[in-house]
């Protein structure tokens, strides 16, 4: 049995019986905060450390049983009967207004979460692991931005025998990744754009750190699958694709280097930005049609690169 150190994570949501974000069948552990603010993100709730307050304005019928319950002091009623949410006080998570509001017009996203209790609900799975090859996986947001939580997490999990992946940015310090990667069998690497310039409009962070920890996993033998978000405008270009297939072609024949997944950009967040009284920051609409998708898929396939279309 792994050791158990009591550390705590904060969470935004756990996710079972996911098919996408490694092998098998999977629980899926968002960590919540990320140091990236993409401009695609489809989980804005999770850039910041602190719980959030999901609004659903059509479902609210301003009846204000919010109000008294909220010991911040977030929810007021307008002078002309409306409910708002003052998004300059923070919220602290106690979820009384959740449990108060008649029409389930708001949801508190964030809560802390020991590692024990992280285990017990990864284990309640482990039949459908064993079976299916599967185990679990940190998502986010950002794991690393919790990095004792998240490698204390894995290693507990390796130790009692589950697959471990997690899925991540690679901003963070070569120590971190260092650490992380003793116990992880896959890492889920993200690659949004190879020019830096480019990488830090899209992102508000340049590449060079996240790039350096991607040949560090690669030449170490870790086994690391590319995942690219594809955006019309922004990386979808034959220029953008080749400048990844260059960086990886010394890897391409090495066992632990697993393919690319392109992952087609969906408007799964746009509602959650709404929810936060947060602006979209995308104009128009950077989805590309299945010809893009399989022009790129195709141009990838002529370097002999594995390479799939992941479709949520």
């Amino acid at each position: 049995m792994g050791t158990i150190i009591e550390r705590k994570a904060r969470i935004f949501n756990i996710q079972k019986y996911n098919m996408y974000d490694g092998p098998g069948i999977r629980t899926l552990v968002f960590f919540q905060g990320c140091p990236l603010r993409c401009k695609w993100c489809s989980n804005p709730e999770s850039q910041h450390r602190q719980s959030q307050v999901m609004f659903k304005q059509n479902q609210c019928v301003d009846c204000g049983a919010c109000v008294p319950v909220c010991p911040a002091g977030i929810h007021t009623i307008s002078s002309d009967g409306k409910h708002k949410v003052d998004r300059n006080i923070e919220c602290v998570g106690c979820r009384a207004c959740e449990r108060a509001c008649p029409e389930s017009a708001l949801a508190i996203v964030g809560e802390t979460k020991t590692i024990s209790e992280l285990v017990d609900i990864v284990e309640e799975d482990s039949l459908f692991y064993d079976t299916s090859g599967g185990g679990v996986t940190l998502g986010g947001g950002e794991a690393l931005m919790q990095p004792e939580a998240a490698t204390n997490l894995l290693q507990v999990c390796k130790q009692r025998g589950i697959n471990t992946a997690i899925e991540t940015c690679g901003y963070a310090r070569a120590k971190v990744i260092e650490k992380v990667a003793e116990f992880t069998d896959l890492f889920l690497f993200d690659v949004k754009h190879m020019n830096s310039e480019r990488h830090q409009e899209l992102t508000g962070v340049r590449n060079e750190m996240i790039l350096t920890n991607l040949q560090w996993l690669l030449e170490n033998r870790y086994n690391v699958k590319i995942r690219m978000p594809l955006l019309k405008g922004c990386n979808d270009g034959e220029q953008e694709i080749l400048q990844l297939i260059e960086f990886l072609k010394p890897y391409q024949d090495l066992k632990n280097f697993k393919g690319v997944d392109l992952l087609p950009y969906h408007k799964m967040g746009v509602n959650k930005y709404n929810q936060l009284d947060w602006k979209y920051p995308i104009e128009g609409d950077p989805k590309l049609s299945d010809a893009d998708l399989e022009r790129i898929e195709s141009f990838i396939k002529k370097y002999n690169f594995p390479v799939s279309v992941v479709r949520h």
